[in-house]
């Protein structure tokens, strides 16, 4: 029997040689360890693996180039552009155009760290009584990777032991085989999962949302209208609002804290340590380097991603998830309060001069960007993410705790299936207004009708840009621009509040995959924004099979529509 060293982690090996020196990561990892060098059998030894199969998909989430960057680059919201005079760009921009490859650097960690998890998971399994709450966690966390490996490369090879020998070679499972495991798995788990809470631990109501979300999904991955499905969502999120015992956050900000161990809406969450755990990069990726100063951060911040301006367009008046998102227009120095308290944003001005488009030599960060790559984005282009809090000193946002189900899903997602369904739709309205009432001052505007949810999207759909360059150089002569809006999306006002509630937290990209048009394309490929254009492709719905993950496994077939050795 051979530990971890062979087999399925054999797969990702080059992977890691390629990114492990862009990631600090600060964890013990034991994957290079043999049952000649360790006894699995030690009740410690076999907790600490155990806690490395948390800690992997912790990784997966927030190791460079991440699931974040997996589910949000390639959307209509979020893009990290080239920098002028800074860099940027390369890898970001295939993402942002759908012009990925096999080589993409984001697909590579995805595929490693949810291997590396499954491995850890199944050596503990080998080990582990057949009953018993440690298993069914190992299984929860293993079917969990699953998952998000069938979403995001459908067929993959399916392994459920350690108990190998050297050489062999994972084959590959359709994605159907892939899914029925992972049904079949959080079915079997779920009475010993129990309904305790217990932060950074699964519950039943946890496995609950894998398989709504399986469910709610599943005609987008196979590409059928089986309406069986939502109804099983349905009675999965029934479960989590009849039996769970969630509530909504009084702030919609209460789950994005550095710390969320207190709110109430959080079903499953990913503990990170500022100390032990530090993985959230946002801070710095997003904000310009002076922009620090605006939130009492010490940090040197890099300045890359920013929002797509036709999304911060899409905002309804009122709607104060626009601030607590992004943050735009001159920013301030964080003051500090008699208690020593840091306010953010509260102070003078912040002095910078360079790409000073507004003539005011203030850091001001402008709604409109030239392009993605010709020319680029200028320094002081694009509303910058700020819902992850940004802790004063430091830190930032390293340590910051993700909410990777909450409760708000579950409600979108009974909303979502009774529409589909054509069933009780003012239900499916009020759970929305529900969700939006925390967020507008006004309760009448945060009321959603039935007709606004089935209605068009808001969002004005077209490929924009300024070819022109300088940073006060908008020459309407270089702008390039389609006009396609969203009136022909399906329930395209339901995909807005989506987007609105969820956007940063890993839901665009298959938000955009299940929503329709009216011509039967989705709107993930049928649709342009900003450099981005529609296409009538359909493989873009799935990545490629790293080349890594290709070259050590000759076994493996690439998805359709991809070469292998491509560059």
């Amino acid at each position: 029997m051979k530990f971890i060293k062979n087999s399925i982690l054999s797969l990702a090996v080059t992977t890691l040689l390629l990114f492990a020196a862009c990631t600090d990561l600060e964890e013990t990892v034991y994957s290079g360890l043999t049952d000649e060098t360790i006894d699995v059998n030690d009740p410690e030894i076999l907790g600490y693996m155990m806690g490395e199969v948390y800690a992997q998909f912790r990784f997966l989430y927030w190791g460079w180039n991440g699931y974040f960057d997996v589910n949000e680059e390639c959307t209509d919201t979020y893009m990290t552009p080239k920098r002028l005079g800074i860099g940027w760009g390369d890898l970001y921009i295939p993402m942002h155009k759908h012009q990925w490859n096999s080589t993409q650097g984001h697909i590579d960690p995805l595929w490693y760290y949810a291997y590396v998890g499954i491995g850890y998971a199944n050596k503990c399994l080998d080990v582990l009584p057949e009953t018993g709450p440690e298993q069914a966690q190992m299984r929860f966390m293993r079917a969990l990777n699953y998952y998000v490996l069938v979403d995001a490369f459908r067929n993959v090879p399916l392994e459920t032991t350690q108990e190998l020998e050297a050489g062999y070679l994972p084959e590959q499972k359709s994605a159907q085989e892939v899914f029925d495991f992972c049904v079949t798995e959080m079915n079997a788990i779920k009475d010993e999962l129990g309904t305790d809470k217990v932060f950074g631990y699964p519950n039943r109501f946890a496995a609950d949302m894998i398989l709504a979300k399986l469910y709610l999904n599943y005609n987008a991955y196979f590409r059928t209208s089986d309406d069986s499905y939502y109804e099983k969502a349905l009675a999965e999120v029934d479960d989590i609002l009849t039996n769970g015992g969630y509530a909504l956050a009084p702030n919609y900000l209460d789950n994005f804290r550095v710390s969320i161990s207190s709110s109430p809406e959080v079903i499953f969450a990913l503990p990170l340590d500022k100390t032990n755990a530090r993985h959230n990069y946002l801070v710095n990726k997003c904000l310009v380097g002076a922009g620090a100063a605006a939130y009492g951060y010490n940090g040197s911040p890099w300045n890359g991603s920013c929002a797509v301006p036709q999304f911060i367009e899409s905002y309804q008046e009122g709607d104060q998830r626009l601030t607590d998102t992004w943050t735009g227009g001159v920013q301030r120095f964080a003051t500090e309060d008699a208690n020593g308290n840091v306010i953010p944003q509260s102070g003078d001005p912040i002095p910078f001069s360079t790409d000073d488009w507004a003539g005011e030599g203030y850091l001001n960060y402008s709604l409109r960007v030239h392009s993605i790559d010709n020319p680029g984005a200028y320094q002081q282009e694009g509303y910058r993410f700020v819902k992850s809090e940004i802790e004063a000193g430091d830190v930032g946002t390293y340590g910051n705790d993700v909410a990777f189900f909450r409760l708000a899903d579950a409600m979108f997602i009974k909303a979502e299936c009774l529409l589909r369904l054509g069933q009780d739709e003012q239900t499916a309205a009020d759970l929305i207004s529900e969700v939006r009432a925390r967020s507008f001052e006004s309760a009448q505007a945060a009321i959603r009708t039935v007709a606004d949810l089935k209605g068009g999207s808001v969002y004005d759909y077209g490929h924009r840009e300024y070819t022109s360059e300088g940073f006060a150089n908008f020459d309407p002569a270089s702008y390039i621009v389609t006009n396609e809006g969203g009136d022909d999306i399906i329930l395209g006002g339901l995909l807005d509040d989506l987007a609105w509630e969820f956007v940063g937290e890993h839901h665009r990209r298959q938000d955009l995959i299940r929503f329709k048009m009216e011509d039967g394309r989705n709107v993930f490929n049928g649709k342009s924004w900003f450099c981005k254009d529609a296409t009538t492709e359909t493989h873009w719905d799935v990545y490629p099979i790293p080349q890594a993950a290709m070259d050590a496994n000759i076994s493996l077939v690439q998805n359709e529509g991809y070469q292998t050795n491509s560059n």
